[in-house]
């Protein structure tokens, strides 16, 4: 028989998601976009274009964590917080994240790389496999929250 998920485990995993999703594109646009100058969101185009295109990004960013957090608040103040379904949404919403971004832009849309100018292959190793890592976890912490 199926387990019913309540509505605040829903609204618990929603937050964890979001504020994962936010995280994971804040640590790519910090780390590989600005900080190590690796790539743009978008790299077919001027550099100018490509910083455009990041700010848009790290806007998508700010406002999943914003509503993560607005979400969290809540769910804290109606002592409604569901931890375990919290920190499922969240390794998960990191983990599509970046799985998304490793398969769709990188491989498929080609929007940009993770670098340039060198053998990319162990970086999309390494990107693809914690991607999967953190889906992985996150989803053994949402199928185990749902048997509580």
């Amino acid at each position: 028989m199926p387990v019913a998920v309540s509505t605040d485990a829903r609204r618990s995993v929603l937050s964890g998601a979001l504020l994962g999703l936010g995280v994971a594109g804040f640590v790519d646009e910090t780390v590989f976009h600005q900080l190590l100058h690796w790539h743009h969101f978008y790299d077919k185009s001027t550099p100018a274009a490509g910083l455009v295109s990041d700010g848009v990004f790290h806007a998508f960013s700010w406002v999943a964590t914003v509503a993560a957090l607005f979400l969290l608040a809540d769910l804290r103040r109606r002592a409604a917080f569901e931890r375990r379904s919290w920190w499922g949404g969240l390794l998960a919403g990191a983990g599509a994240f970046q799985l998304y971004d490793g398969t769709v832009q990188h491989k498929l849309l080609r929007l940009h790389q993770i670098r340039y100018d060198v053998d990319i292959t162990p970086y999309d190793w390494a990107w693809n496999v914690i991607a999967v890592a953190l889906l992985a976890a996150g989803v053994t912490l949402l199928l185990r929250a749902r048997r509580r």
